[in-house]
């Protein structure tokens, strides 16, 4: 723990009030991970909170939240909430407290808390507080609500995405209550903001156990992802395909390495199967153009949950180019380089990976030393750092004019047939060449 965590519990206790860290950061203590945030909640108000941290020298006060109790300590420029004890009220919008009322056990706060792993609270002297069986589960890799789960969704409905993020983090299991109120009251994530979905969604999707997430919660995933839920049982009819295309996509997901852009790739790459598919006149299916139609729901579901321009764009870039045929040679390896760029070439490799991997159909061995034996050529390629676009190129504009050749459109259409002739090595990238070329080219152009 901190040093100014520990302090803030002891000027706290000093004071005469309770104080722990509470929630996430015990149950990543317990399962050997570094927390990301440390919170602390305490039996004093925010007032009396505020009283004994005044004109100390080392902490920053912040009042941040203090209708629902939050005070906030900065402490070496890391910010630490200290919150009261209470309980909430009802929730009408199934997603935050009408009400919140502060109350004096810790047992009452922790008893409003979501999951069992998440209702810890701990004291350096104290040990670990907990009255809900969370340590229990989670030696048995468990995530369950704490109290009835039902009535835990209801009142929060992001709490229903929390328990499958959690699960594929951790890769957990979900208690059978916990399972089962999922299922009865997923549509209640209609409530819930999309920039909030997003935010778990994107934790889910790069969790270890996501494909089993996917594959057993498919309802829920296709409820905040609607753009996918004609892929849910469609059936390919095709030799190259073992799954349903909604199947593909979640065991294709899970073959990516755990980046955003990747997973949110093979969750789409084949969305758009449904609508191109049809059937040759030997009964064997066929999704062409489906790239096209993938992007569209791809982007349409990106959209709506305010996935930041970065990310959305290199996935459409993926999506699109998922199963263009892999370059075989250098020339065709330098026009992609040049077309897409290095960090997107590697990533498509990987997207051509795990596309073969999820099909149920191909050698694990062969797709591996295939990629392998792909993706070191390229790394060869990238490592000569070759002409690939006309800002690699040895002459620009300027040096064109330099030996006679009018300003002009000729100018650009001259250095994009030298681009042309460095891409297929018929010209070295050397500054002489290239001005005898273009020189050339110039004479040829006067001809006509």
């Amino acid at each position: 723990m901190p040093e100014a965590a520990e302090q803030i519990i002891e000027r706290l206790n000093c004071a005469g009030y309770e104080a722990y860290v509470v929630g996430g950061c015990v149950r990543d203590i317990l399962i050997g991970r570094t927390p990301k945030d440390w919170d602390i909640c305490t039996s004093a108000s925010p007032v009396e909170c505020e009283r004994v941290f005044e004109g100390m020298s080392a902490c920053r006060i912040v009042e941040t939240g203090l209708q629902h109790g939050t005070v906030t300590l900065v402490m070496d420029h890391v910010p630490y909430e200290v919150t009261t004890y209470r309980a909430d009220g009802s929730y009408s919008d199934h997603r935050h407290p009408d009400s919140v009322r502060f109350v004096h056990a810790l047992r009452e706060d922790l008893a409003r808390r979501d999951f069992t792993v998440n209702a810890m609270a701990y004291h350096p002297k104290e040990g670990v507080q907990d009255y809900f069986g969370g340590q229990e589960d989670l030696r048995r890799g468990l995530i369950r609500c704490v109290g009835q789960a039902s009535q835990r969704f209801d009142e929060d409905a992001l709490r229903i995405l929390r328990a499958l993020r959690f699960a594929s983090v951790y890769d957990f299991s979900i208690e059978e209550e916990t399972d089962r109120a999922i299922r009865l009251l997923y549509e209640t994530l209609s409530h819930v903001a999309e920039e909030r979905i997003w935010q778990e969604m994107q934790k889910l999707l790069c969790g270890r156990g996501v494909e089993r997430i996917l594959m057993g919660y498919p309802e829920v995933i296709c409820h905040i992802l609607p753009e996918l839920k004609p892929c849910m049982g469609f059936q390919q009819h095709n030799p190259w395909h073992h799954f349903s295309v909604y199947e593909h996509l979640a065991k294709s997901t899970a073959q990516v390495p755990p980046d955003t852009v990747l997973r949110l790739t093979m969750l789409f790459h084949d969305a758009g199967k449904p609508q191109a598919f049809t059937l040759d006149e030997k009964g064997v299916g066929h999704a062409y153009g489906h790239a096209d139609y993938s992007v569209r729901l791809a982007l349409s579901a990106m959209d709506r949950l305010h996935v930041d321009h970065k990310t959305r764009d290199r996935v459409l870039l993926l999506v699109r180019d998922h199963d263009l045929p892999m370059e075989r040679n250098r020339k065709e390896m330098k026009r992609r380089l040049g077309k897409i760029g290095g960090e997107a070439f590697l990533q498509l490799m990987e997207v051509q990976r795990a596309d073969a991997l999820g099909k149920g159909t191909f050698n694990r061995e062969e797709v591996e030393r295939a990629h392998l034996e792909r993706t070191n050529r390229l790394r060869e390629l990238m490592d000569e750092h070759p002409c690939v676009t006309l800002k690699d190129l040895a002459v620009n504009g300027k040096d064109l004019l330099g030996v006679g050749i009018p300003a002009g459109k000729r100018i650009g259409k001259i250095l994009d047939v030298l681009l042309e002739e460095v891409l297929d090595e018929r010209v070295p990238n050397e500054r002489e060449s290239l001005l005898k070329e273009a020189l050339f080219l110039y004479g040829k152009e006067e001809e006509v």
